[in-house]
């Protein structure tokens, strides 16, 4: 259970947040002054600080640096109003991971909170490279191949260097782990990490949020925002999906590596930053410089070291390791005994193509832990969890990958406006649908199932308005 320390001499606001974030599944531990969360903060490290930067005592930016002095991992969330918030912006530059305007947007406060906890686990979350440590470490890259120990031996010779890192690899393959087990053993270890998916952040907002913007730069810019680059100075930035970055963006991209500054939208000062950029894609970049959509000077830039993920079918006889990795580390999670899996089971695993990767490799596993009551998963179970019909296309009479391509393709045809956001709301609709409906509309368990945060699911139940009834409500 995530863990939200809450700072403000403000009683009311105090116990509203501590009844809203408990009813969201946090554990919600309350300060009245600067003093008192640094105290807090020492005493037992939280997953996120949401602050008032007015108090008695001590100034906010005061408690914001000695709780950085603590642990400058920790993602701090200042609380403003409009009036102060060139303090947030301040504090925003030191580090801090976002500010929020009172009075709140509920919705939008849950969500920035649920980012930093997973920002803030990402940094602090130790990623073993090999199955060396593996059990101790929340997250493990797994492989004995000989591809496997190459990229081990080019993770150890990149990671001390302050080299910029272009990761690839297929969708699944674990491009995140590697950029993560980059920072956790560079000389930045220390630093903010903060990740941008370039695809998960519309076009029109991904250039503000990557260098942030002056007042009244567009229409809605009410004041000064810093950017996630110029937020991780000292630190490390990882870059996913950057071979989807539009051309526009690429440029300034291409200025930062360059001459290692940024400018923010609709400003002319020049500020310089001192960051990591690792970045990863599972595009053919060649191609897509040969085509012209992305350029080829900031390729060059990119691949002054190159790690290459293999895909999971070309290396079969890692996934009996994997498969013992995800069931011991689910287990753990699930607080129950790892149940181990029979050989004929493991067999079958291993000789599936896995289109997704790791991933789906992990995700068949876990799916099958949640509804197999400890008992040793054996090939029926394997089967049911991987959905064998579904994912060949058995029920609709066709390669599922295929009807999708041909929806996309239609709906492309369309021309409607915000189409992206459209398909990506109606896939995630689908998919959040079908894991209530085979938990019983049990939201932890689907939230476990999907690898969301609870936090996360309820938004997205609420976004979406899906109406499914528990019908295992102790456990939920």
């Amino acid at each position: 259970m995530a863990q939200v320390l809450i700072v403000d001499d403000d009683h009311q606001l105090r116990m509203s947040f501590e009844r809203l974030l408990a009813a969201e599944g946090y554990d919600v531990r309350t300060a009245s002054s600067g003093e008192a969360g640094i105290a807090a903060v020492r005493e037992a490290l939280p997953d996120v600080v949401v602050m008032d930067v007015r108090m008695p005592g001590i100034l906010g930016l005061e408690a914001y640096a000695a709780m950085r002095e603590i642990e400058p991992r920790l993602p701090v969330i200042i609380m403003t109003a409009f009036g102060t918030t060139d303090i947030a912006i301040e504090a925003t530059k030191m580090g801090a991971y976002d500010y929020i305007l009172k009075p709140f947007d509920i919705p939008e406060t849950l969500r920035l909170i649920d980012k930093a906890v997973a920002a803030g686990r990402a940094m602090r979350a130790r990623v073993a490279v090999g199955e060396e440590g593996a059990a101790a470490a929340a997250e493990a890259i797994v492989g004995r191949s000989p591809a496997m120990q190459e990229l081990y031996k080019a993770i150890g010779r990149a990671a001390p260097t302050d080299a910029t890192v272009l990761v690839r690899g297929e969708s699944g393959t674990g491009k995140e782990l590697v950029a993560r087990a980059l920072y956790q053993h560079s000389q930045r270890a220390g630093k903010p990490f903060l990740v941008i998916n370039c695809v998960a952040i519309p076009e029109s907002l991904l250039e503000s949020e990557l260098f942030g913007y002056e007042k009244g730069a567009f229409t809605g810019a009410a004041g000064r925002k810093v950017g996630k680059i110029e937020q991780a100075d000292h630190g490390t930035v990882f870059l996913d999906e950057i071979g989807d970055m539009p051309l526009t963006i690429q440029a300034k991209l291409l200025r930062l590596l360059q001459e290692r500054n940024v400018e923010r939208l609709g400003g002319r000062q020049v500020i310089p930053v001192d960051v990591r950029i690792i970045a990863a894609t599972n595009r053919d970049l060649e191609d897509a410089v040969r085509q012209g959509l992305f350029r080829e000077d900031l390729y060059y830039r990119l691949k002054v070291v190159t790690l290459s993920l293999p895909p999971l079918r070309e290396r079969p006889g890692d996934i009996p390791l994997l498969v013992r990795y995800f069931l011991d580390r689910f287990a753990r999670d699930m607080g129950q005994p790892d149940p181990g899996a029979s050989e004929a089971a493991v067999e079958f695993l291993r000789a599936q193509p896995w289109p997704g990767n790791v991933r789906e490799l992990g995700n068949t596993v876990k799916k099958a832990l949640i509804f197999n009551l400890g008992a040793p998963l054996g090939l029926d179970e394997v089967k049911k969890a991987l959905d064998e019909p579904m994912r060949n296309g058995a029920v609709s009479g066709g390669d599922p990958e295929e009807s999708v391509s041909l929806l996309i393709r239609r709906e492309l045809a369309s021309g409607r406006e915000s189409l992206f956001e459209d398909l990506m709301d109606r896939f995630g609709q689908q998919v959040i649908r079908e894991a209530l409906t085979a938990t019983g509309g049990n939201r932890s368990q689907a939230a476990r199932l999907l690898g969301l945060s609870r936090p996360t699911l309820l938004a997205k139940i609420e976004k979406y308005g899906l109406r499914i009834e528990s019908r295992v409500r102790q456990a939920d």
